[in-house]
């Protein structure tokens, strides 16, 4: 799979393509429903398959006081959209000049001009241009006129069975098993092995790996949670605590995962934390005999979860 950052950046020579557009934060099952359709009808008219998506997020240009918490960085996003079948990942800066077009001018610069497309495929609600002039019917209306079949995709099943904002919304009550639900796979964030306090290792015998998370991600409730580490093509089971370390009176939110059955330094790796399923809330004891104690069973819990026993 190719990724151009840009329309400039599309290769000379690129052939006709049907077209997926998207912000597709996270790339829940109703983004990867509609990729695949395109990808299919690029199949049956013999022409390539591109996914245009944005970033940063549009509503960090035209309302940064509403921007939405990140489901998945764009690396990530361009790689659970390289796994769909596509042939092409075409990233568009979201720009000032970018929100100003007019829906004709990016009809014909960046889908035929750029991309020579066939069909395109977007959500039925998508909107685009400036001031989200256009729509469905603005897109159908161009492609008659420059050449192009319009498909759109109805992304819920229900209400809001497959929602990026329904995601964020679990995400923050905790709700990992359901968010996983409407992902098709575990919720995951993703961040640099730093130092932290140093408690684990040494006051309480479970050494934890801290993630530095970029500002702006969206990170599950405060608690604990099973899951699995991910540093390069190796998985581990983890133990995931959230949260501010009330027991030591912290006030800075943090993600650190205990590494079961791992010994070995990870500092300035980049990893991924998998949320697979929600043990319990944060608490504060009373010493450190007590925490120590929950640890031992959040990690036993953590085996049973994850299956590991």
């Amino acid at each position: 799979m190719e990724t151009w950052r840009g329309i400039d950046a599309t290769p000379e020579g690129w052939p006709a393509s049907v077209v997926a557009i998207g912000v597709f934060d996270g790339v829940h099952r109703g983004h990867a429903a509609l990729v695949r359709t395109a990808a299919k009808a690029a199949a049956e008219r013999e022409a390539r398959c591109v996914v245009v998506t944005f970033d940063p997020h549009p509503t960090a240009v035209v309302a940064p006081h509403a921007v939405p918490a990140r489901l998945a960085s764009l690396d990530r996003r361009i790689e659970l959209l390289g796994a769909l079948g596509v042939d092409a990942v075409c990233v568009l800066p979201f720009t000032e000049e970018l929100s100003r077009l007019s829906p004709e001018y990016f009809v014909r610069h960046v889908l035929v001009g750029g991309l020579h497309a066939k069909a395109v495929v977007v959500g039925e609600n998508w909107r685009f241009g400036h001031k989200a002039a256009g729509n469905v019917q603005t897109l159908t209306e161009l492609g008659a006129e420059y050449g192009f079949e319009v498909l759109p995709q109805t992304l819920t099943a229900d209400a809001e069975a497959y929602s990026s904002t329904r995601v964020r919304r679990l995400v923050a009550e905790g709700d990992v098993a359901a968010a996983a639900e409407v992902l098709g796979r575990d919720f995951g964030v993703e961040g640099t092995v730093v130092h932290g306090a140093g408690r684990g290792g040494t006051a309480l015998g479970f050494p934890t790996a801290n993630l530095e998370i970029a500002a702006g991600t969206a990170i599950p409730a405060d608690g604990v949670y099973a899951g699995w580490f991910h540093r390069d093509s190796v998985r581990h089971p983890a133990a995931i605590s959230v949260g501010t370390n009330p027991t030591f009176e912290g006030d800075a939110r943090t993600v650190e995962a205990y590494l079961l059955d791992f010994a070995g330094d990870l500092y300035g790796e980049h990893a991924r934390l998998d949320f697979t399923a929600r043990l319990r809330g944060q608490v504060a004891f009373d010493g450190l005999e007590p925490l120590i104690a929950q640890i031992e069973t959040d990690v036993a819990d953590t085996r049973r979860a994850l299956e590991l026993e």
